[in-house]
């Protein structure tokens, strides 16, 4: 018994190679189609794990003032008033913005940071102390040539060039974390921004019970009501929402690619052809059951889906895991201008495997052996006359 499916099996292959120039086209097209879809794929969930990685070391809660429905400074006495709610631990201040570098077209981001910051890690030098230094992202000291000991001149607000020397230069978890970072010690990055006094950007709220994050954020909303919480959950969702919305969108532009496969496996569908009808005939003539040529057209459609998308899964691989995705990076990414070195860790789920496996591999096969059930019940002479 086992024989006999080996030898179907085995029959099956000499068909797909006796019209090979036929299955190469449909295995181009077929692969060139789930190359596609399994890149957006392992992009989106790879850029979704980077995400999380960076947001491990984000505050629980973040405050920002609002100013007619935008972002404002915030006033550090709210700090006073977030502390008072139980459950609440360390608030801090925390002063950052974006820096454009008219000089490379760049946008940087400056942070200022105190002598007790941790959170990032130097691959070269110390963090800044005194007034006049400053740590620098490992593509801003690319994009500019910098080494430590060297100076970055950047122009403040006044119109006023500052040169800062560079004390260190960042090495993070993840790219995306430090990359277009300018670090400045908090008092030199005030007087950079010439922000007003008693202003900073946001406040960072630790609350000691993780489950109470969302009732503190309530809390907190209905204490300042000009004020918005954002929790670190809510961040995550939002990033993951971006990046399915960015994947969507690459989706519909590579539509003619699904499409074509579209048509390829209606026409498998509609019919058949003379020789192929030729084929079953002689088969059922010769003995062959209903049962044995459904079984053979099964592993013809399986041959020609799997070795398809093997391949398109390969080469979905390879285009993002070593060539970083060209083609999708800036979409999925967005608009900076100052791109990260982006070597992305593999994150390949089964669910995403199987699922591209389900939407393009089951229609080939059923689209291959319907149209061989209707002719392998039709009485063989009527078949071959046909």
């Amino acid at each position: 018994m086992i024989m006999g499916h080996v030898k179907i099996l085995e029959y099956a292959l000499s068909c797909c190679w006796r019209r090979k120039y036929k299955n190469f086209a449909i295995v181009a097209v077929y692969s060139f189609t789930i190359s596609i879809l399994a890149s957006i794929l392992f992009l989106t969930n790879s850029l979704k794990t980077e995400v999380s990685a960076v947001l491990t070391h984000a505050p629980q809660l973040t405050v920002q003032a609002l100013s007619g429905g935008r972002h404002e400074l915030i006033s550090i006495e709210y700090g006073s008033i977030i502390r008072k709610i139980p459950g609440v631990g360390e608030v801090k201040p925390r002063f950052w913005g974006y820096y454009y570098d008219s000089l490379t077209k760049s946008n940087y981001t400056m942070i200022g940071v105190t002598e007790d910051s941790s959170d990032l890690q130097l691959l070269e030098g110390e963090l800044p102390v005194d007034p006049g230094q400053c740590a620098i992202g490992s593509g801003v000291a690319k994009i500019r040539h910098l080494a430590v000991g060297e100076d970055l001149v950047l122009i403040d607000s006044s119109n006023m060039g500052v040169v800062l020397e560079v004390t260190g230069i960042f090495a993070a978890d993840s790219a995306l974390v430090a990359n277009d970072l300018v670090v400045l010690p908090e008092q030199e990055l005030v007087r950079f921004f010439n922000l007003p006094v008693n202003r900073a950007t946001d406040l960072m709220v630790q609350v000691y019970n993780k489950k109470e994050v969302n009732n503190i954020a309530r809390k907190i909303k209905e204490a300042l009501p000009d004020t918005r919480p954002i929790t670190r959950a809510e961040i995550i969702r939002t990033y993951d929402a971006v990046f399915n919305w960015r994947s969507g969108m690459m989706l519909t532009i590579f539509s003619s690619a699904l499409i074509a496969f579209c048509i390829l496996a209606w026409d498998k569908a509609t019919g058949i052809s003379a020789d192929e009808k030729r084929e079953i005939g002689i088969l059922k003539a010769i003995g062959w059951e209903t049962t044995n040529i459904l079984e053979l057209k099964f592993w013809e459609g399986m041959v020609v889906s799997l070795t398809s998308f093997f391949i398109g899964m390969i080469a979905a691989f390879i285009h993002v895991y070593f060539f970083d995705a060209p083609f999708l990076v800036p979409v999925l990414k967005g608009w900076s201008v100052l791109f990260p070195p982006f070597k992305l860790t593999p994150n390949l789920g089964l669910y995403e495997v199987f699922t591209i496996g389900f939407l393009t591999v089951t229609p080939y096969v059923a689209s291959t052996v319907i149209p061989s059930w209707k002719n392998a019940i039709t009485d063989p002479e009527d078949v071959m006359r046909s």
